[in-house]
C-alpha cells in the first residue's frame, strides 16, 4: 500500500453538521474539484451509502473505481476499493472531532496503489492534491448549507 496523505482542516460546524455533508455522496461533484461523478450502487438499512462509483480526474487520466463504506455516525466515515481497472488498493477515513468551541476538526487520510505505473512524486503529489482540495471544498459546502 502507497505511504498516503494526511491532512486537517477546521469547520465552524457540528461533527453532526460535517458528517450529513460528507455521507451526501452523490454531491461530491458539486464541491470536489476532481470529481466527475459519483454513483450510490448500494445503500444501508439507515439509509447511508454502502457501496459506491467514483469518476475522477487523477491529474494524469480519469480514473474510475467502487468503494465500500463503514460509518461511525457522525464521527467517522472510512472506505476501501474494490479491485479494479485504474485503482489496486485504496483506502481512506474522514475523521471528525467536536472542538471545544462547538466547531469540528476533519483529518482526512487517503492512501492510493494504481494499477498504472505512476512515479512516487505524482502519486503522492495528486494525493495531496486530491486531500487538501477536497477540505477546502468540504469546509465551504458546510459554510454554504449553514446560511442555506
Amino acid at each position: 500500500m502507497a505511504e498516503g496523505a494526511v491532512q486537517s482542516i477546521e469547520i465552524s460546524a457540528a461533527p453532526a453538521d460535517v458528517f450529513s455533508v460528507l455521507a451526501d455522496l452523490p454531491t461530491y461533484p458539486e464541491w470536489i474539484t476532481a470529481m466527475r461523478s459519483v454513483t450510490v450502487t448500494a445503500e444501508r438499512d439507515d439509509g447511508l451509502a454502502e457501496r459506491a462509483l467514483f469518476e475522477v480526474d487523477a491529474m494524469v487520466k480519469v480514473i474510475s473505481y467502487e468503494l465500500e463504506y463503514e460509518y461511525e455516525v457522525p464521527h467517522r466515515i472510512t472506505w476501501t476499493a474494490l479491485p479494479g481497472n485504474d485503482i489496486t488498493e485504496m483506502e481512506g477515513s474522514y475523521d471528525l472531532t467536536e472542538l471545544e468551541d462547538g466547531g469540528t476538526e476533519v483529518v482526512y487520510a487517503l492512501k492510493v496503489d494504481y494499477s498504472f505505473p505512476l512515479p512516487g512524486f505524482l502519486r503522492r503529489q495528486a494525493e495531496k492534491q486530491l486531500v487538501g482540495t477536497a477540505l477546502r471544498g468540504l469546509k465551504k459546502r458546510v459554510e454554504e448549507v449553514q446560511t442555506a
